[in-house]
């Protein structure tokens, strides 16, 4: 193809996506304030920040029926914010919005650090800004993934301008943030190893170290190991994976647009950390629960392999190419995409809320946000405890128990098998339907 049309195309598709990325981006953001539920994640980590804004227990043990499988770092940033927003969930979303918008920004920067043109580096950003926002909902969403990432590509700049030291501190935060974040500083240690061995070595050091202090510091301050924390109970299945490969409909073409790129360090670093973040984000995906964020990192870096390809004179149609599937899947999807955003959705999480707040007492809630937006606190982690219930590491008769005695003012589950068989038979028998739409099933007390 002609240096001209391979620019027109570049152009083309830089200006289509950005007209998925700024209406999409700007709904996700004007939406941070409202009242309506996401992601289960959502009431999940508000309920955290909460507890460590209050100073209860951040890790509770047994028999609690909250548990915590998260680094700590995230739920007191969220908690200082909250003293300012009012509400945790509100405040998770605002901090994760913008680190939506400060990895974007990061991505164009380290592009620019590699002496690419500003236009590979925008088309960069786009990219990945309209993967995350047509394939995924963590968006503005309350999660500490967009923060963690925010953090490492802040890291990754450090590592590229030659600070081993302080990159190390930095993806040794981002640890701390969220854990599943492995890829980009296993990627960079190596990398750095074949570019210059004392900066690689210093890097691992001194990133091993700071790790290690936290983890001590960890022990010392909570009396546990976090990283027996980490490892709760989960169930894996292949059939996990093959549910996993479906989040990736956007990265065969860029995975094979890469082999145009030069063998320069660059490119180099590109197929480290995309190789890093193809086998670890499927090795994670075999476990239950695991969403489209375990393959963020691999969009991360095939979005820098396309800015290097878009600075590359007549191979920018190969990156411009890399767009196509972005714009066919969301014209298939914008349906159910924008769900969440609708008035109609608004209203009936609304009468959710109040049907739970008019309910005096506890309730048990899957979806935590629609819970806690009713004025109650968390009571039960039901995709956790669901998974040590049906890993037969955690008894679920104190449970069962709790429902018998009607223990819960009203019950609200979007899977009913969610917490095993013995819980959803004691919900059959001891609670009525009260009525169920697209945040679930709720119930009340059934009393002889």
């Amino acid at each position: 193809m002609s240096m001209r049309l391979s620019t027109t195309a570049l152009w083309s598709a830089m200006a289509a996506l950005a007209l998925v990325v700024l209406p999409l981006a700007a709904r996700n953001l004007a939406m941070i304030p409202a009242h309506i539920p996401l992601d289960p994640n959502e009431g999940w980590n508000a309920a955290h920040a909460l507890s460590a804004m209050t100073g209860h227990t951040l890790y509770p043990k047994p028999p609690a029926w909250m548990t915590n499988n998260y680094p700590p770092l995230s739920f007191y940033i969220v908690g200082a914010l909250t003293r300012l927003t009012g509400d945790a969930i509100v405040a998770g979303r605002l901090l994760a919005g913008m680190a939506f918008l400060a990895a974007c920004g990061g991505i164009g920067a380290l592009l620019r650090t590699m002496d690419c043109d500003g236009r590979a580096a925008v088309f960069a950003a786009l990219f990945f800004a309209a993967v995350l926002l047509v394939g995924s909902d963590y968006v503005a969403m309350d999660d500490p993934q967009m923060l963690g990432h925010a953090v490492q590509v802040a890291g990754l700049l450090l590592a590229l301008r030659h600070r081993p030291i302080w990159a190390a501190a930095l993806f040794a935060v981002s640890l701390f943030i969220k854990h599943n974040l492995l890829p980009l500083p296993l990627a960079t240690g190596l990398w750095l190893l074949w570019q210059e061995r004392r900066a690689g070595l210093q890097f691992l050091l001194w990133g091993l170290a700071f790790v290690l202090v936290g983890l001590i510091g960890f022990q010392l301050h909570f009396g546990a190991s976090l990283l027996s924390q980490l490892m709760s109970p989960r169930l894996s299945s292949a059939a996990n994976l093959r549910a996993a490969l479906l989040h990736l409909w956007w990265a065969p073409l860029p995975l094979v647009a890469m082999q145009g790129l030069r063998g320069d360090r660059w490119s180099l670093l590109c197929f480290l950390y995309a190789a890093a973040a193809l086998a670890l984000g499927l090795v994670f995906a075999v476990g239950d629960g695991v969403d489209a964020n375990a393959f963020f990192d691999l969009a991360i870096a095939l979005s820098l392999a396309l800015g290097l390809l878009a600075d590359h004179g007549r191979r920018n149609w190969l990156a411009a190419f890399c767009a196509v599937p972005v714009l066919v899947f969301l014209a298939f999807t914008f349906t159910d995409n924008n769900f969440f955003f609708t008035r109609g959705f608004a209203a009936q999480s609304a009468r959710d809320i109040a049907f739970l707040q008019s309910r005096p007492g506890p309730a048990l809630c899957d979806q935590l946000s629609l819970c806690l937006w009713a004025g109650k606190t968390a009571q039960v982690d039901v995709f956790n405890v669901g998974e040590a219930i049906k890993s037969r590491a955690r008894d679920p008769a104190a449970l069962t128990r709790m429902i018998a005695s009607h223990h819960f003012a009203a019950i609200q589950l979007q899977d009913m098998d969610a917490l095993g068989p013995q819980v959803r038979a004691a919900i059959a028998s001891r609670y009525r339907l009260d009525h169920t739409d697209d945040n679930g099933s709720f119930f009340t007390p059934l009393y002889n």
